[in-house]
């Protein structure tokens, strides 16, 4: 492994950042670096096409920060070390799993040292899981949400969670309809409405979630089974615990 030669992206809205953590990466062999982005959408992009064995990815951009890009990329992710200007205590998460991470300004020694562990773990699963659980945690903090991302291809979508109208399940994906518009995005139903604002959706069916603002009725389908209508005259099932949830919310 140590033989590969790595070819690098660097994502970061600074220049500055990103000619100092360049000129630093220079004094080491065997890497390339093949890209720089200044923001998430061209790092979305520039990984897609270009396909880097690593990235420094700034955590703090505007836009879409550096978890947004790694959401977006999902399996499709390379390896990745986060750069980052928050202090050491803040990064007590990034410690616990073996997620490297650099402080700026980037020390020699310290980049030494997340190459190395890169090299070791590069393409493994063990990388994957860190990067997912940590992911995952992230947006728990972020819970409930206010967007939800979609990456198609190299296109990219910002959903405001409040135009959503419901949410389909589709085997291990969703569906989200918003605007007339529908996407689909790699996620489970469940984990979806873990996300989303309990007050605002609610999950009337196994695989439906609809937003409560654009309800605008709940009629019998048959003696004993309702429906929900939403304002865009979509007609949704709902399930007895699905009703009972609708009535808990409202009121």
């Amino acid at each position: 492994m140590h033989d590969k030669v790595i070819r690098v992206l660097i994502v970061d809205d600074e220049e500055l950042a990103r000619k100092a953590l360049r000129v630093e990466l220079q004094g080491f062999p065997g890497l390339e670096i093949c890209a720089e982005c200044e923001n998430g959408f061209e790092a979305v992009k520039a990984i897609m096409e270009i396909r880097p064995d690593l990235v420094f990815l700034d955590i703090q951009m505007p836009k879409l920060d550096g978890f947004d890009v790694l959401e977006l990329l999902g399996e499709d992710s390379p390896s990745v070390i986060f750069v980052t200007a928050y202090d050491q205590y803040a990064l007590r998460a990034f410690e616990a799993r073996a997620v490297d991470y650099l402080l700026k300004p980037v020390r020699s020694e310290r980049l030494a040292q997340a190459l190395e562990r890169v090299r070791l773990l590069l393409g493994k699963k063990e990388e994957d899981s860190l990067r997912r659980e940590l992911l995952r945690e992230h947006q728990d903090s972020l819970s409930p949400l206010t967007r939800i991302l979609i990456r198609t291809g190299t296109d990219i979508a910002v959903i405001p969670v409040a135009t959503i109208t419901h949410i389909e399940a589709q085997d291990d994906y969703i569906r989200i309809y918003s605007a007339g518009k529908s996407w689909l995005k790699s996620e489970r139903l469940s984990r979806a409405g873990e996300l989303l604002d309990k007050r605002q959706f609610c999950r009337v069916h196994r695989s439906y979630i609809i937003n409560l603002h654009f309800l605008k009725a709940i009629e019998p389908y048959s003696r004993e089974s309702k429906v929900v209508k939403l304002a865009n005259g979509t007609v949704i099932p709902v399930s007895r615990d699905g009703y009972q949830r609708l009535r808990g919310l409202l009121g």
